[in-house]
């Protein structure tokens, strides 16, 4: 016998039928998330204090949700090409993007982006933020910012500082220190900052402006000079070391790091995931931070959505003026 069941409204029962189906099996992966291993792209090489300190969250997450959260490494485009690769995943939770600041500040300097960090994003977590070391080749022969200052004006143009990304927050503080200090520096790019430290710590630059805890061992072993911290007050872990304020007034750069997955992940998964972040931010994690120089965040999802949009109005002012540009 034909069947004489309408077409059009076949369609639409099977349609109904298969979204139905997904909203269920949607419901039940939010609810028991997570079942299997998320990954967590980093943006940049590993070695840098990014990498160190995502690995370090991942580590710890993964202990408070009962799951493996494993970090993948996916360099290159000034942070752009881990970027896309959340933007682009399914909001299942399975995929999250740990970056810096340089995040957010990236973009600001390319002509074209894959993305829009506003929308095509979900925030769920501000980890730390970081103050900044100023590293100085030994090959300089300089001890303090004074020295480096007098270095830098006696050589226009010819000292080479690295910057993990263009736009980054070492990036902004190198600009902000050669207007301070009123001489010239030429900024070399690095995709990322293990790289450039490898080439300070070599002698092939002269100096490199990033958050401390990447200097700080090469400092101790005497590979480098760090000249000065960006911080207010002086660092516990680098109690030797004077603030660039003690110099220059008021001088002061810092970095930060959060966690985010793609556009519309759900509320619930969110607020999993954020409330993960915290009880990490709270234990040995903190305390491993602290050690380091890095001041431990935390706060609720929407907190650090307000805290990125502020950043981007104050850094997104700092590039225009500045004409900061990768292209």
């Amino acid at each position: 016998m034909k069947n004489h069941f309408s077409s059009p409204l076949k369609k639409i029962s099977i349609s109904l039928i298969l979204a139905l189906g997904a909203a269920g099996a949607w419901a039940q992966t939010s609810a028991g998330y997570p079942d299997k291993p998320v990954k967590v792209i980093i943006p940049f090489p590993p070695g840098g204090t990014l990498d160190k300190i995502g690995r370090m969250l991942a580590l710890k997450v993964g202990e408070q949700l009962g799951q493996n959260f494993v970090v993948e490494n996916r360099p290159g485009g000034n942070g752009i090409i881990g970027a896309d690769v959340v933007a682009k995943s399914n909001p299942d939770g399975y995929t999250l993007l740990f970056n810096a600041s340089t995040f957010v500040t990236a973009p600001m300097t390319m002509k074209s982006v894959p993305y829009k960090v506003q929308t095509d994003f979900t925030p769920i977590g501000l980890i730390a933020s970081a103050p900044l070391s100023i590293a100085i080749s030994n090959k300089l022969g300089v001890s303090d910012i004074k020295g480096l200052a007098a270095a830098a004006k006696a050589n226009p143009g010819k000292l080479n500082f690295a910057v993990g990304s263009i736009g980054s927050a070492g990036h902004l503080c190198t600009v902000k220190l050669e207007q301070a200090t009123g001489s010239q520096i030429a900024i070399v790019p690095y995709k990322g900052t293990g790289p450039a430290m490898t080439d300070l710590v070599g002698g092939q630059i002269e100096g490199f402006i990033d958050p401390v805890l990447g200097s700080v061992q090469f400092h101790r072993s005497g590979q480098l000079k760090v000249v000065g911290v960006t911080s207010a007050k002086r660092l516990p872990n680098l109690p030797d070391v004077a603030t660039v304020s003690e110099t220059i007034p008021e001088f002061q750069c810092s970095s930060w790091y959060g966690l985010w997955g793609p556009a519309k992940l759900p509320a619930d998964m969110v607020q999993k995931l954020n409330a993960a972040v915290n009880k990490a931010l709270s234990g040995e994690m903190r305390d491993r931070l602290i050690a380091d120089g890095i001041v431990p965040a935390g706060g609720s999802a929407a907190e650090f959505a307000k805290f990125q949009a502020d950043d981007i109005a104050t850094s997104g002012k700092i590039i225009a003026e500045k004409k900061i540009s990768l292209e």
